[in-house]
C-alpha cells in the first residue's frame, strides 16, 4: 500500500509527495486512536502496532539511504525518532497495557511537520 521508495515519491510533484504520506501518517494515527480507546490488549492495538511498525519500517529504510534528498542532520533526527517509535510499539504489544498518547502526539508531530 505504502510501499514507494522515497526517490520514487520525490520523482512525483513535491506536493503529490507530501500528501501520500501525510495520508500514511493520518491512517497510523486513526489506527492508534483506535488502539488508545480500546486498550493495549484490543485487536485494534494489534492493528495499529502492526501497520505503524510497516510505516516506520519503511521511512527508516528510506531515512538511512544515501539516495535520500533530505538534509543528513534531519535524516539522523528522523531515524532517532522512528527507533523510538518501534521501540514503543514492541513495549506496548509485549507488555499489553499503556497508553498510546506519546505514540500519537509523536506521529501527530511528523505529520503536521510535513505540511
Amino acid at each position: 500500500m505504502y510501499r514507494h521508495s522515497y526517490a520514487e515519491i520525490l520523482d512525483e510533484a513535491p506536493s503529490e509527495a507530501r500528501m501520500r504520506e501525510r495520508m500514511a501518517f493520518d491512517h497510523a494515527i486513526e489506527l492508534l486512536q483506535a488502539a488508545e480507546a480500546k486498550g493495549a490488549g484490543s485487536r485494534e492495538a494489534v492493528e495499529a502496532i502492526f501497520f505503524l511498525t510497516r510505516l516506520w519500517n519503511l521511512l527508516l529504510e528510506d531515512l538511512a539511504s544515501d539516495e535520500n534528498g533530505l538534509p543528513r542532520e534531519l535524516r539522523a533526527s528522523l531515524i532517532s525518532i522512528g527507533l523510538w517509535v518501534l521501540r514503543e510499539a514492541q513495549r506496548l504489544r509485549q507488555e499489553m497495557k499503556g497508553s498510546f498518547g506519546a505514540l500519537i502526539e509523536v506521529n501527530t508531530a511528523i505529520r503536521n511537520g510535513l505540511a
